[in-house]
């Protein structure tokens, strides 16, 4: 009962933001498109605000799994910042925040959306973004600094659950930014 009663840490509360934040995007972007708008794209090999929903849905699946595992256990030791290491400041910085200098890859097979997505995936990207909340709400009462999982792309990586949820809430900013573009190309169909 006490640990309901304890702040939140401040990282706590700036993920829950930015997760809502990306909901409001995504539900802006997305409510009211037709399966055709869906999935429109505006050149061949370039996502569709369909794909980039399905790509952070299929994201979020992937990482939320071993992060939540990798807390089973644990003792109970709060910190009030997450600061990921240096590997995992590079990781972000170069391939998953958005900016200009970051290195366009292409996604790992696991997490390539479909060619053809159904109109349902904004609820099943809403419903992944509760479960992030979810674990962050369990999370902020463990050092997310400290504690790691196995990345699930390379699993002789082991990045800290904190730089995990920090890779969930920018990888969102990109890909949303990446969805509201289409959108709002000359060509979006009406």
């Amino acid at each position: 009962m006490t640990a309901q009663l304890e702040p939140w840490p401040p990282w706590c509360l700036r993920l829950f933001r930015e997760l809502n934040a990306a909901n409001d995007r995504a539900t802006t972007l997305a409510k009211t498109l037709s399966p055709g708008q869906l999935n429109w794209t505006p050149a061949p090999g370039v996502w569709s605000v369909g794909q980039c929903l399905e790509h952070l849905y299929v994201t979020n699946e992937v990482y939320l799994r071993p992060m939540s595992s990798s807390l089973e256990g644990r003792k109970p030791a709060v910190v009030q910042e997450i600061t990921p290491g240096w590997f995992g400041r590079w990781f972000i910085r170069n391939y998953i925040e958005p900016s200009p200098k970051m290195r366009r890859v292409p996604a790992p097979k696991k997490i390539r959306p479909g060619a053809q997505i159904e109109p349902d995936i904004l609820d099943r990207f809403l419903d992944s973004n509760h479960r992030a909340r979810d674990l962050v709400l369990r999370a902020r009462n463990y050092d997310v600094n400290r504690i790691r999982f196995k990345n699930p792309f390379v699993t002789v990586i082991r990045f800290t659950v904190g730089t995990g949820l920090e890779i969930i809430s920018k990888h969102q900013r990109r890909h949303l930014l990446q969805a509201e573009r289409i959108r709002e190309s000359p060509e979006f169909p009406d």
